[in-house]
């Protein structure tokens, strides 16, 4: 048994073990010829000059144990954060989806308080809930996902996708589902989990939707699934939406606010992170921080130092959870605590 062990430590280690990292990509219209633009929102399948705007994008490395969970990921493309996921067993996919009707949809001032989160739910599940735009069911996020997962079951049978189907291959089990994003995919994650039960959610720099109230809204998925990590630089935090959304989406009852660079994990087992690393007043840079890429926190050796973050946030049992603290939205001023 020992040299069992040995033997694959050693196939590890010069990169000869069974299995592979697969990274693959297709376009939604090449999946679903039938697939549709929306130029009214900017939700296209070509740009203006041709340039393809529909590929979606998947991984799982298949020499890392599987958790049996599909992580769909709701913004541009993010290699370094899948490579982590991959490394952690979890599948990842990255689809396109309407994302940029931001600027195009619910202009009114003041906006109502149902708009946006209904235009969200238009856009991730293709069921009529906006007046704003009207979305087929295959081209949101939920039709585009289960057409992926249908293809890479095909092309990428090594991967085990398949195993994210239902028996009858005509939905996604949703509750092996993280739903995951940042910024505007993080608040639209958030919203559909409200909608459909999943596994676990993960907002980095959000979820916002201020002045929006689906927040507090029931929820099919429990509040105990959903986490948050954002930088205190970030204008979304430093104008209190953040803080807003997490308590509206009844977080402050898993545990304090935790500041991770003072913290170790488990972090008190908390659903609410922060960090407040230099960042040169940048606001820009603090709001794309806490998502792996070229403005996260590095250390000396030039390692990220918030992998043991997101590590957390992807993989930390759901069940384990901190302690309630009460709801401070009327002060306007919450203090992150530390744990050593």
């Amino acid at each position: 048994m020992i040299k069992r062990v040995f033997f694959f430590l050693l196939l590890s280690l010069f990169g000869l073990a069974e299995g592979e990292h697969y990274k693959i990509q297709a376009r939604a219209s090449k999946i679903d010829p039938g697939a549709k633009s929306y130029p009214e929102i900017g939700f296209v399948l070509k740009s203006s000059s041709g340039k393809p705007q529909d590929f979606q994008h998947a991984s799982v490395d298949t020499r890392v144990t599987s958790r049996g969970r599909l992580a769909i990921w709701l913004m541009a493309p993010n290699q370094s954060l899948f490579d982590r996921l991959n490394s952690y067993g979890i599948h990842a996919i990255q689809v396109h989806y309407a994302r940029q009707w931001f600027s195009k949809c619910c202009q009114q001032r003041p906006v109502s308080e149902d708009c946006r989160g209904d235009m969200r739910l238009e856009a991730a599940t293709g069921e009529d809930h906006s007046e704003e735009a009207d979305i087929m069911v295959r081209d949101s996020i939920k039709g585009r996902a289960l057409r992926f997962i249908k293809y890479l079951e095909k092309v990428n049978p090594e991967g085990r996708w398949g195993q994210f189907l239902t028996p009858n291959k005509d939905d996604i089990i949703w509750e092996r589902v993280i739903l995951t994003g940042a910024s505007h995919g993080s608040t639209t994650a958030s919203r559909l989990a409200k909608h459909t039960k999943v596994a676990r959610v993960v907002a980095l720099c959000g979820p916002r939707d201020q002045y929006q109230t689906w927040q507090a809204l029931p929820s099919k998925t429990p509040n105990n699934r959903f986490f948050g990590f954002s930088h205190t630089q970030d204008m979304g935090w430093v104008e209190f939406h953040y803080q807003r959304s997490w308590e509206m989406l009844g977080l402050h009852q898993f545990g304090p606010i935790i500041d991770v660079d003072e913290s170790k994990p488990p972090y008190a087992n908390t659903r609410r992170l922060i960090t407040n690393f230099d960042v040169k007043n940048d606001a820009n840079r603090a709001h794309s921080s806490v998502t792996p890429g070229s403005r996260s926190y590095r250390g000396k050796d030039g390692n990220l130092r918030h992998d043991p973050v997101w590590r957390y946030l992807y993989t930390h049992p759901v069940d384990k959870i901190g302690q309630s603290t009460r709801s401070t939205r009327a002060l306007k001023k919450i203090k992150p605590q530390k744990v050593k």
